[in-house]
């Protein structure tokens, strides 16, 4: 799984097939519940509980690293609109200054987008992980 440390905040594309790449949990949930769960008749040989609990962790994990991905490359282009905004302003104000405030504009809101879907696929999981996972444990959710 992709780390946040070695995502760069250059390339939009190769921004969101790192996040794709984190998300393969989160879009196998279903699948991954019902390997982790054991069916009545194996119940006695794995522990629902502490499987439930690790699946539990791992998606928190992943969840908040993206998360923070996301909002660091938020931050990133942000900024980056903020400084050409004010190279414009400063009267630098030609075709390519125009073409990178725009591009840098369209990441920006791209961006808040995948912020957007985030929230929609933690909701997806949780939501699917408290279906399967409810009677064997209950962790402190604060969505």
């Amino acid at each position: 799984m992709s780390t946040t440390k070695n995502m760069e905040c250059t390339d939009f594309l190769e921004f969101q097939d790192s996040l794709k790449k984190m998300r393969q949990m989160d879009d196998k949930i279903i699948y991954l519940l019902n390997t982790f769960l054991p069916t009545d008749s194996f119940r006695g040989q794995v522990d629902p509980t502490n499987q439930c609990k690790d699946l539990f962790q791992q998606i928190q994990t992943g969840h908040l690293q993206r998360e923070i991905a996301i909002k660091k490359y938020l931050d990133t282009s942000r900024e980056n609109v903020k400084n050409l905004i004010l190279q414009k302003v400063d009267g630098k104000d030609n075709i390519a200054l125009l073409k990178n405030i725009s591009k840098e504009q369209k990441t920006l809101h791209l961006l808040q987008s995948e912020l957007s879907v985030e929230e929609i696929v933690k909701n997806h999981t949780i939501s699917a992980y408290n279906e399967k996972c409810r009677s064997y444990y209950k962790p402190n959710l604060q969505l």
